[in-house]
This record gives C-alpha cells, sequence and structure tokens, in this order.
C-alpha cells in the first residue's frame, strides 16, 4: 500500500511538473547553449573590436556585426526600417585666445581654459586694464576687495597660498564671489602650469563626449557666470612688468606685511574661449518581432543589454591595452542575440509570441546610461505599451561571494514596481533553470547602487517593471584582463536561459504585469 502511495505521489508530481513547463518554449531553448556563447562572444570580445569603445572603429564593428545577426535571423528593423536607432552624441572642442598687448600666449603652456566651465554661447572681453586682488579673499580680518571696486573689471587672483594662515576656500567659490560682484573676467594665476602632467594637459585639450539630450542641451546653453582663464607665472609676470613687480613680489609683500597688495595696472588683453562641435557616430541596435496575437501585439517587451565597453587603454599597466569587455557586457549581448534567435525559430515554427519583444543592445552605457536614456526620450514603441524590461548587465563569470558555487545569478529590481514581474521571473527559475536567485543588493538603498547603474533603471524611471541579470563585479572588472578565456560559458548559456524563459511566459501571459507599486516601493492604493 505504501509503495502503491509513492507511486502515485510521483506520477502527479511529474504531471504538475509538465503542467508547469511549456514544452515548446523548451524545445525553442536549445540554441541558447556554450557552443553559440562561444561564436558570438569570441568575435564581439576578440582585441580586433578594440573594447568596443562608444562612438569608436570598435563599437562600430559591434553594431554592425549585431545589426547583420538580427537582419539574418529574420527580425525587422523598426527605426523607419533600418537597425540603428541613431544617438545625438558629439565631440565639444574648445577654442581659446588669450593675448597681451597684441601677442598670442599658447594655450597650455600659458594658459588654459577648464572645458566644462564654457557655455553654448562661449565668452569673450577685453581690457585695457587689469585690476591685482590678491588672492581673493575676504575673510578674518584679512580683505583683498577693501578700496578697490571690481565691478566690470578683469580681476587677477592668485589660486595658490594662505595669507590668512587658514583655508582661504577652493578657487571656485572665490570666483562665484567675483561674478556676484559682477567682474567682467577672473585671471587665476596657477603656478602649478608649469609642472602640469600629460594626463591634465590631454583632459584639457581633448574633445568631450556628449549626448546632446534635454538635460545636457539646457545645461550647454545656461549662461555662465563669468569668464575665467588660468594663466601660468609667466603670463602673470609679463602683465605685472610695466608696474615693476612681480607675483614673487606680490606675495612676499602680501606675507611681510600682513595685508593686501591690490592695485590697478594697465595691460591690452583680450581672451575668449567658444565651443566647437563634431557629430559622431553611434547607435542602439534594434530588432523587432512582432506579437502573433492581434490583440496583444501592440504589447512590446524589451530585453536589453549594452555592446560598448571602454575601449583601448594606452596607460594600462603591461602590454595589454585593450579592455575586451567579455563579461561587461559581451556576455549580456551574447545572451540578447542567443534570445532573439530562439524566440525568432519559435515565430518561423508558428510558436512565436502572442506580444511584441523588441531585442535592443544599447551603446554609451559605460559613458552614463546613454543610449537607454535616449531611448526613453525617444521612444520607437511608446513607453505605454511597453510592459516590462529584461536587462542583461554581466552573466559570463561569478563573484568571490559564489566562488564555491557559480550556479547563481544577482536579479535587481524585479519587485520594485511590480508583484507580479516578481513572482513570473521567480517561477520561471524554478519551472526551467533551478539556479540561485541572489537577491541581496535588490533595494534601493544598496551602497553600490547597482539599481541604479545599468540601463534597466531608464526604464524604470519610467514606471516600467524591470529585472537586472548581474552575475557581480570581479577583479578584472574594467580591466584587460576581463577576456574571453575566463567565461564560464555553460553557465552565460544557463543564465540566458533564465531570461528567456521568463521573456516567454511575460510575452504569452494572459495579462501584462501588473504596476502594483510606487517609486518609492510602497503599495499603490
Amino acid at each position: 500500500m505504501k509503495r502503491a502511495f509513492i507511486y502515485t505521489s510521483l506520477v502527479l508530481l511529474m504531471g504538475c511538473t509538465a503542467v508547469a513547463q511549456n514544452r515548446d518554449a523548451i524545445k525553442f531553448s536549445q540554441t541558447i547553449n556554450k557552443d553559440n556563447a562561444y561564436k558570438h562572444l569570441s568575435v564581439l570580445a576578440s582585441d580586433e573590436y578594440e573594447g568596443r569603445g562608444t562612438g569608436v572603429k570598435g563599437g562600430w564593428m559591434a553594431a554592425d556585426y549585431i545589426k547583420a545577426f538580427f537582419k539574418e535571423i529574420g527580425l525587422k528593423g523598426p527605426v523607419s526600417g533600418d537597425y540603428f536607432q541613431p544617438i545625438d552624441l558629439v565631440n565639444i572642442g574648445l577654442s581659446q585666445i588669450l593675448t597681451i598687448e597684441g601677442q598670442p600666449a599658447d594655450p597650455i603652456k600659458d594658459f588654459y581654459v577648464v572645458p566644462n566651465s564654457v557655455s553654448a554661447m562661449g565668452f569673450a572681453f577685453n581690457t585695457s586694464n587689469v585690476l591685482f586682488a590678491g588672492y581673493g579673499l575676504n575673510k578674518e580680518g584679512y580683505n583683498d576687495f577693501e578700496g578697490v571696486n571690481v565691478t566690470d573689471k578683469v580681476v587677477m587672483i592668485f589660486k595658490d597660498g594662505n595669507p590668512t594662515g587658514s583655508n582661504p576656500g577652493h578657487i571656485s567659490s572665490r570666483i562665484k564671489n567675483l561674478s556676484a560682484s559682477k567682474a567682467k573676467a577672473v585671471l587665476v594665476v596657477d603656478s602649478a602650469i608649469d609642472s602640469m602632467t600629460d594626463e591634465l594637459k590631454t583632459y584639457l585639450q581633448s574633445p568631450r563626449l556628449m549626448m546632446k539630450n534635454k538635460e545636457n542641451k539646457d545645461r550647454m546653453n545656461a549662461r555662465q557666470d563669468i569668464p575665467v582663464i588660468f594663466i601660468s607665472i609667466n603670463i602673470a609676470n609679463q602683465l605685472l612688468k610695466p608696474s615693476n613687480t612681480t607675483v614673487e613680489d606680490l606675495k612676499n609683500k602680501i606675507a611681510t606685511s600682513g595685508k593686501p597688495a591690490s592695485q590697478e595696472f594697465a595691460g591690452a588683453i583680450t581672451g575668449s574661449a567658444s565651443q566647437t562641435e563634431t557629430k559622431v557616430r553611434t547607435e542602439n541596435v534594434l530588432g523587432y518581432l512582432e506579437g502573433s496575437d492581434p490583440r496583444l501585439k501592440n504589447e512590446v517587451l524589451v530585453i536589453t543589454a549594452h555592446y560598448d565597453h571602454i575601449g583601448i587603454n594606452p596607460n594600462a599597466k603591461g602590454d595589454d591595452k585593450i579592455n575586451n569587455g567579455a563579461d561587461d557586457d559581451g556576455s549580456g549581448t551574447t545572451g540578447v542575440l542567443m534570445i532573439a534567435e530562439a524566440f525568432m525559430k519559435a515565430k518561423k515554427a508558428g510558436k512565436g509570441p502572442k506580444r511584441s519583444i523588441l531585442f535592443m543592445t544599447v551603446t554609451g552605457e559605460e559613458k552614463g546610461l546613454w543610449g537607454s536614456d535616449w531611448y526613453s526620450e525617444h521612444p520607437i514603441f511608446p513607453l505605454k505599451n511597453t510592459i516590462a524590461n529584461l536587462n542583461i548587465d554581466m552573466i559570463g563569470r561569478g563573484d568571490e561571494a559564489h566562488a564555491s558555487d557559480n550556479n547563481f545569478v544577482y536579479i535587481i529590481g524585479s519587485d520594485m514596481l511590480s508583484s507580479d514581474l516578481h513572482r513570473i521571473g521567480k517561477k520561471a527559475n524554478q519551472d526551467y533553470v533551478k539556479m540561485n536567485l541572489d537577491e541581496r543588493y535588490n533595494n534601493r538603498t544598496d551602497p553600490n547602487r547597482f539599481y541604479y547603474r545599468s540601463d534597466h533603471y531608464n526604464f524604470a524611471k519610467h514606471g516600467i517593471p524591470v529585472i537586472f541579470y548581474f552575475n557581480g563585479v570581479h577583479e578584472d572588472y574594467h580591466q584587460p584582463g576581463d577576456e574571453i578565456s575566463k567565461i564560464d560559458f555553460p553557465m552565460l548559456a544557463k543564465r540566458a536561459k533564465l531570461v528567456y524563459f521568463t521573456a516567454w511566459e511575460l510575452a504569452n501571459g494572459a495579462k501584462r504585469p501588473a504596476v502594483d507599486k510606487n517609486d518609492d516601493g510602497t503599495i499603490k492604493k
């Protein structure tokens, strides 16, 4: 009797398992395997792709590879028939000029302008008189502005030094004070110009990549407080020469007397700075699978990973200068490609998802989540029709916390906005994959702030439920050591299958996951 009971129980259990699993989902998942993972990642993380930097050759090669694959498997290009969604990315350069008595000074050698201090309008000024105002201080009984008026004057101050015996404050606060007093411009004597490092010189001269979203355009167009030029001691001494004094003389005079040495002197000076702008190619790569159910196909599930990485680092230690980014995020991109292929095989067999799926590999994540931010502000499909985002960022390795068992993945954000999504994601794991879902980072107050650090967040901030799949950081994070040789390909495929099975349930479910939580995690009433 006991044996018969056990047998009956096993039959019932097997029946329950069979019901929980979808045979079609399992059938079409077979292409998500370690061999296909290696096929894609061995290309994307190769030295030839030069670390897939944003807006440079390696990044373009990766975008072209992904586009070709999407086209090959039959996904549609949803961006006016194309697969690329261009990002409005530009290189912002700086043209800077300083003349003394009609003679041009040399940028970087003699002077510099801090690049991000110049608005889109730039600045220009000229004067025939300069007001020297010591250290630009007014504190503790010491006042460089006593008896002088800075209004509409070009004011020269020392960046370094400490006449009061206490911290004079950051140079930016002294410049703000001069701006508030309506000075025309500020010349800051910077003794460090003569010993400037090559890295700082490169920063001051190199164009800056910038995505022209609304926030950045508003900031660029904002009127700057006051023109500021940092000048060398040599240039300062040229200005002071007609007054028969030097920087050293003035510093000694102030130090000896304990009193300011503010004074006005003649000097014909012009200064200007303006931005230059050059368009840079970079794009999100989108592949679209239209849903099979006329009632549900307007609802879209978005599956993302970022294909960019940090490129070549000429200053890296050792001979290897290429940050291949095999795990970050070649692994996630590979996952998206395999998942897309599995769903397309289902589609061609007449078993395609009821809802539509957008497979999107995004650019510029390493620069500040640029690609997903751009999509969220310029969506190809209305955000209100987007039911969820499954984002994959690093699924090819593991971390120290799981050194003894790599059968895990961190899930982050799944219960932040939707109890349904959290339940669906966990059930897909239990029914099909059975790995450890680690939720230690699944909160808004985690000091690592992982919830805010990958592309899913640009969906979550618009109220779209998300799950972020992540294997944690490791010693090769953002280092040349993030190589394909260190990838756990069976686990990469298993984690990608978890995303696939979760996507299958979402794309075919009777209802989209309800958003039942507010931004702060409280239950909606």
